[in-house]
């Protein structure tokens, strides 16, 4: 057996049997985008897990810095439910902290080889993780990464682990501009959404846990980050493999409302009135300002936290919103980006596996960007004037805007996922740039085939708007004519935008719309040219009589439907 010692200038993986400072390495744990958990012993031979910041990453200041607040998160928390820190080198060629060694298997292993816990098992994790969170937030600490992979099990008793994106409460420095991205299912609404950061963020986490150990599943399913997130914002977990007694403390948890979801109190009183069976309603009642919706059945997701990286603006209060409302999930706001390509906050339409490594603080730019629904809205409203007045042009531009638009999403998605496994890297922008044509490929591919839903259903609504029209003014159907047109553009815009295909070209719309909607005055200008563009026409097409021009096409409306439309 060699031992090597890594010294200055160290740049390789770490092997085993390596020493580390005072340490040698046993065998690798586990390992994240940031960073490899290893089995460790100190110098009197006590087994340790050690920490170590990947070879590319600790060079950069922010991954050391969120290491540098994990060390001072955990020096905060003193709790058997917590695995302490024992040392740390922020400062060496090779980051790194050191806690306790736990010699138990996680909660989605357990679940994975033994299936769904029961009874004592399944208490003792519920009462084990709250009694922790107790004492996490009592030294100020907010978790916010818990889930199944972070719960480590010892003789049936929860331990909670990684604390790299936890907070202290109130510190200015984290708010939402920076996501590090997690596992779609285990992260809170409030986090998806970008709003406050609280308390209450790590009892939706504690629930979500919880129902995954109950069930066996990810309590808001599995899928594309962007459905996944959207059950998320809803509240819609799927409770239906949770014990009936407990069901209803989880779903009043796992509300999307965080100010109300139970308190710590709340929750330890209902799981002991679970453990003496008695439905855990007799305790929620208590609260009557939470209403139905503390025993609405919620819907399993499979969410890991998201984190901030440090900035120096303060966070703002959330706006306050209904519990159950169905809010519109922003596309973007899928998770970070360990989505290959379809996610609406996720990658281009194809199939994500739920689950990803912790990555590195290099957040994927579309995360909780706003979504500039006023533009689009407006720039829906100027295509289906153009249909009206210009229906072969707009054709085109239909045409070219989808294409344009999944081309970015994969360019844009192609880099953060390359971020996301190997940090940031010189050659990001010319490798970009290189597989251009191959996204733009693509694109044009997915495209044509998500377009003739679409196409489909613009005719048939044209038609029956044709119909529609001559049923009121008594004349012969004229599907050829303005307002079937731009009823037909409307409907078939509709459907691109929310039907098969639709993630990427929402994704990729939106980024483009960002890219020149900068200040609120430029896109409130925007918004008034675009509607000044829609009245334009709209009297361009008054004037016409509802006659369009087919131009550069002519007789077109002979040939398409076989008959002369002004007649």
């Amino acid at each position: 057996m060699t031992t090597e010692v890594l010294g200055p200038g160290a740049a390789e993986p770490l092997p085993e049997h390596a020493k580390l400072g005072p340490y040698r390495l046993v065998q690798q744990l586990g390992e994240g985008g940031m960073g490899v958990v290893h089995l460790g012993l100190d110098k009197n031979g006590r087994a340790v897990a050690i920490k170590v910041l990947r070879a590319h990453i600790a060079h950069d200041p922010v991954a050391r810095a969120r290491l540098a607040r994990e060390v001072q998160t955990l020096s905060r928390i003193d709790d058997p439910g917590v695995a302490p820190i024992l040392d740390a080198d922020i400062d060496g060629e090779r980051p790194y902290l050191v806690t306790r060694y736990v010699p138990g298997p996680s909660l989605d292993d357990v679940v994975d080889h033994s299936g769904p816990l029961r009874g004592t098992d399944l208490r003792r994790l519920g009462q084990g993780l709250a009694q922790s969170l107790e004492a996490i937030h009592a030294a100020g600490v907010i978790h916010r990464d818990l889930k199944p992979g972070n719960v480590l099990l010892l003789d049936g008793e929860p331990v909670l682990i990684d604390f790299g994106i936890a907070h202290i409460a109130h510190d200015v420095r984290l708010t939402s501009t920076g996501l590090v991205m997690g596992t779609p299912g285990y992260l809170a609404p409030e986090v998806v959404e970008g709003s406050e950061v609280t308390s209450a963020t790590d009892w939706w986490g504690w629930a979500a846990t919880v129902a995954y150990g109950a069930s066996g599943r990810p309590p808001f399913g599995r899928g594309p980050m962007d459905l996944v997130l959207a059950r998320v914002i809803r509240g819609e977990a799927d409770l239906s493999g949770v014990d009936p007694l407990l069901a209803p403390l989880l779903a009043a948890a796992l509300t999307p409302d965080a100010r109300l979801r139970p308190e710590v109190g709340e929750v330890l009183s209902a799981l002991d009135a679970y453990a003496a069976g008695r439905p855990t309603t007799q305790v929620l009642s208590a609260r009557p300002e939470r209403g139905a919706t503390a025993v609405l059945p919620v819907a399993p997701a499979a969410t890991e936290v998201i984190g901030s990286r440090p900035t120096t603006v303060a966070p703002t209060s959330p706006p306050a919103r209904p519990p159950a409302a169905a809010a519109t999930v922003p596309d973007e706001r899928g998770g970070r980006t360990a989505y290959p390509p379809a996610q609406d906050g996720v990658a281009p339409g194809a199939q994500q596996p739920t689950t990803w490594h912790a990555g590195v603080e290099h957040a994927d730019p579309r995360i909780g960007r706003p979504n500039r629904s006023g533009v689009l809205a407006a720039l829906v409203a100027l295509v289906a004037a153009a249909a009206a007045v210009a229906p072969a042009v707009t054709l085109v531009a239909a045409l070219a805007v989808p294409v344009l638009a999944r081309a970015t999403d994969r360019s844009r998605t192609h880099l953060v996922l390359r971020r996301h496994l190997s940090g940031v890297r010189r050659s990001d922008v010319p490798v970009a740039v290189l597989k251009g044509p191959w996204h733009l490929l693509v694109a044009v591919v997915a495209s044509a085939i998500a377009g003739v839903v679409p196409f489909l259903v613009g005719i048939s609504t044209t038609l029956c708007a044709g119909l529609a029209v001559s049923s009121v003014t008594g004349g012969p159907a004229r599907p050829a004519m303005a307002v079937p047109l731009a009823a037909g553009a409307l409907f078939a815009s509709w459907m691109a935008w929310w039907g098969p295909g639709g993630a990427s070209l929402r994704r990729g719309t939106r980024s483009l719309v960002r890219g020149v909607t900068g200040g609120v005055a430029l896109r409130q200008s925007l918004v008034a040219v675009l509607l000044l563009g829609v009245l334009a026409l709209g009297v361009i097409a008054v004037m016409r009589s509802g006659m369009p021009q087919w131009w550069p096409f002519s007789g077109a409306p002979g040939t398409l439907w076989g008959f002369n439309p002004g007649r």
